[in-house]
């Protein structure tokens, strides 16, 4: 444990740039499976698409920018974002492992964009389809969104033990 805080501490931005590229890595492999293997995102996963691509912004900056202060807010940031799309993921993952006895295949996300006004799409997009509780891929026994969890959830924990060990320091540290 002391070794994992060594890193941390000696090297923030390079464990940030680690995250992002992490992060735009999946986004190719998820782009991968669409495109060359045939497999079509659900709503759910286009918005963990889009989670993944913050997340990677955010981490992006905070290995750009040398200020611990703004390594702090980033990482806060992360820790958000990181918390949003593992909660899309463990909601997927649930419809996965419980299907909807009613399987409706409805519009994909930017069908309900254009035709409905937000406030009725967020709620459409997390209550799920037959698409999102269809398991079409799988590594290791888990699904893609169970993966996803578990990405989101080590980026989460990674941001957050990077956020409170550089705002532990920022006193001692003059930028």
């Amino acid at each position: 444990m002391r070794h994992l805080f060594q890193i941390l501490d000696s090297y923030p931005r390079r464990v940030y740039a680690l995250m992002a590229l992490t992060c735009i890595g999946l986004l190719l492999f998820g782009l991968y499976l669409q495109h060359v293997v045939g497999l079509e995102p659900c709503p759910m996963c286009i918005v963990q698409r889009y989670v993944f691509v913050l997340v990677a912004l955010a981490a992006l900056a905070a290995a750009g920018i040398a200020a611990r202060r703004a390594g702090v807010f980033l990482g806060c940031a992360i820790v958000v974002f990181a918390c949003t799309g593992a909660f899309v993921a463990a909601r997927q993952s649930w419809l996965q492992w419980y299907p909807p006895e009613v399987f409706t295949c409805g519009r994909d996300l930017f069908g309900m964009i254009e035709a409905f006004p937000l406030q009725r799409v967020i709620p459409m997009v997390f209550k799920g389809s037959g698409d999102c509780s269809a398991v079409d891929w799988t590594f290791l026994g888990g699904s893609i969104a169970n993966w996803s969890f578990v990405c989101f959830c080590v980026c989460g924990v990674g941001a957050a033990l990077l956020a409170w060990r550089q705002g532990r320091l920022a006193p001692l540290v003059q930028e």
